[in-house]
């Protein structure tokens, strides 16, 4: 057990070591090649200081991550071999090829935005297709790996069998999820600290589920989003971009999975679950009233109008993550 852990200390300062790193060699790429962030025009009027900000960082973060859940999965099985049920080759390149569609699908959107300077990049039917298309294949290969399994744990609940309704709520899970992380990526720091938070949460759980490629993907997970804090904590150098956007909701998806805690994702994406709640309220709100809740959606720039600096949202909003993981790893515990 003691070396097994050792291992995963492996795995998440290769992260971090190989994220940051990378970024060093290519963040002046990012900059010569002029792969500029452009600030949205429905975003606060002060973003548009970070126009000019290197985007598509996410590929340090990419790099990173798989590199280290590769290491770590190879050092785990060759250490301790068929007693871990769950170092499955097979599900592990299933969760990486899932957590690359979706971070490929980003690149392209990126692409269209630096390349061709069309900031609102894909048109969402296009990105949502392909989306659908990625959770789609993921969902196929999950179930030929392990078997049609209509059964869905719910926290503090128990156990349920959905039948083939299980697969739409794989969809929505997945989409959601992968969207939503999307959607919280608005200020410098904000998603990966946030995705650091559940990845740790996701960890813990993993170790008392004895669940190893959880434990090595979270891991991985946490410690890629360390090292790209270091280029993307205010004021950031970098910006993730769509790229890493996507992929770390790819991660997100792979670990709870994995973990068979795909519900849980409620909890441990806390965050998440707000911001894009604060989207869908605002919009529904504003179409039969006319009127706006929230000063901006998604909720962080609500705050940022109503005078909290970017770090401070960054501390609130990472500490709810603490709290939507600590209730999350409880209902693990007890379940």
């Amino acid at each position: 057990m003691y070396i097994c852990k050792t291992i995963l200390l492996i795995s998440f300062f290769a992260a971090l070591f190989i994220t940051y790193f990378i970024g060093t060699k290519l963040i002046p790429i990012l900059k010569r090649i002029k792969c500029s962030q452009t600030t949205k025009e429905i975003g606060p009027t002060w973003h548009e200081k970070k126009s000019g900000t290197p985007t598509m960082g996410g590929l340090m973060m990419i790099a990173g991550i798989l590199t280290a859940s590769i290491v770590g999965f190879v050092l785990l099985k060759f250490k301790i071999g068929e007693m871990a049920t769950s170092l499955n080759l097979s599900m592990l390149l299933a969760n990486l090829f899932m957590a690359l569609g979706f971070a490929l699908i980003g690149f392209m959107d990126d692409y269209i935005k630096v390349i061709k300077k069309q900031n609102l990049g894909l048109r969402a039917r296009e990105k949502f297709g392909l989306q659908f298309l990625v959770a789609l294949a993921y969902i196929l290969q999950i179930s030929f790996l392990n078997g049609h399994n209509g059964i869905l744990w719910l926290p503090f609940c128990g156990q349920v069998d959905i039948g083939w309704a299980i697969y739409p709520v794989y969809l929505f899970i997945i989409l959601g999820c992968v969207n939503a992380v999307n959607i919280t990526d608005g200020l410098d720091g904000l998603a990966s600290g946030v995705t650091c938070v559940s990845a740790l949460g996701f960890l813990a759980c993993a170790m008392m589920l004895g669940n190893w490629l959880g434990s090595v993907l979270a891991i991985s997970l946490a410690g890629g989003c360390i090292g790209f804090l270091f280029w993307n904590f205010y004021p950031a150098m970098v910006m993730m971009g769509d790229t890493g956007a996507l992929f770390l909701g790819g991660m997100l998806v792979a670990i709870a999975f994995s973990l068979n805690l795909q519900v849980a994702l409620a909890f441990f994406g806390i965050v998440y679950v707000l911001e894009t709640l604060s989207v869908i309220v605002q919009m529904t709100y504003f179409h039969f009233t006319k009127k706006r809740i929230f000063k901006m959606s998604p909720i962080h720039h609500h705050f940022e109008l109503s005078g909290y600096s970017e770090v401070q949202i960054n501390i609130m909003m990472m500490t709810t993550q603490f709290v939507g993981c600590i209730l999350g790893v409880i209902s693990v515990a007890v379940r």
